[in-house]
């Protein structure tokens, strides 16, 4: 019987338990899709990861990420989680990391303490940013358990954005942030509503004050009710509210997870190249736990 060493880090935080937690599987050579789904469904967390050696011999490493229910193309802390046990586990050379994922290749650049040890790391979303559908304040405040007029839509409407995950952003009043109660039922009338949504129908709300940003992400429908922290999203986040800016480059402290106890701290910013948006995405890690599946 087959044993997989998996080790398990917090990310987006300087504190065990807090910040968003991960698995990740440090050398899943011989496991199935099947067993990495099974795997990641009893995890239960909003993502587990399986590395595997790359494609192209350039890059470091190929790494799926899995959900309670699917493979994801790219994902933000599952990233950054995975290059900080891959470089504490020696399984990764320098500072600049390059992981294969469905979405392209996100770059990784470790970050280290005052002792030179590795502390958590930034990645650069591996697709410039793009937009999709609008959608009205109703059907967002139906979803959210909240009134049309806590949303607001003078910067821009509420929208899919993407850089590898697309997802439905949507700016509230500050006080609206806490006062979110997903309603699943509305979020399937919501998706089925639509026939551009493909699988995917997830909701990411801010409530913006200068540079600082306090945000939740909300996923029923992929069996994550509530994320701690989302560095697929906040990365389309910083490329958006710069695409509505008339700046060159902009960056924006992001807090999240408060309201589930997992308080969690990124740093975004987002730069203009051409008619490009490009962003990036930083946080720290913590270690957690080690053991071993059999399979």
């Amino acid at each position: 019987m087959p044993s997989y060493a998996f080790e398990t880090v917090d990310v987006f935080t300087d504190q065990r338990f807090g910040g968003n937690p991960l698995a990740v599987f440090t050398d899943a050579r011989g496991m199935s899709a099947e067993e990495m789904q099974k795997l990641a469904f009893e995890f239960n967390l909003s993502e587990t990861t399986f590395v595997l050696p790359p494609e192209d011999a350039a890059n470091t490493a190929r790494v799926r990420i899995f959900n309670r229910t699917t493979e994801m193309a790219f994902a933000g802390h599952p990233s950054i989680g995975t290059a900080y046990v891959m470089a504490r586990a020696g399984l990764a050379q320098g500072d600049d990391l390059r992981l294969e994922v469905p979405a392209g290749i996100v770059a990784v650049e470790l970050e280290r303490d005052a002792k030179g040890e590795v502390s958590g790391g930034k990645i650069t979303a591996p697709q410039p940013l793009s937009t999709g559908p609008a959608f009205s304040p109703e059907l967002i405040a139906q979803c959210l358990g909240l009134a049309p007029a806590d949303v607001i839509a003078e910067t821009h409407a509420p929208m899919i954005a993407s850089m590898g995950n697309p997802y439905v952003f949507a700016e509230v009043h500050r006080d609206a942030v806490g006062r979110c109660t997903p309603d699943i039922a509305a979020f399937r009338r919501a998706h089925a509503s639509r026939d551009d949504l493909g699988n995917r129908f997830s909701i990411f709300v801010y409530a913006r004050d200068g540079a600082n940003i306090h945000a939740r992400m909300f996923a029923p429908l992929s069996g994550t009710w509530e994320d701690p922290a989302t560095g697929s999203a906040n990365a389309p986040l910083a490329g958006l509210l710069l695409q509505h800016s008339t700046a060159d480059a902009a960056a924006f402290t992001v807090r999240q997870g408060e309201e589930m106890g997992r308080p969690s701290l990124l740093r975004i910013s987002a730069a203009r190249s051409g008619d490009a948006i490009a962003a990036t995405v930083a946080g720290q890690c913590v270690p957690v736990f080690r053991g071993e599946a059999e399979l």
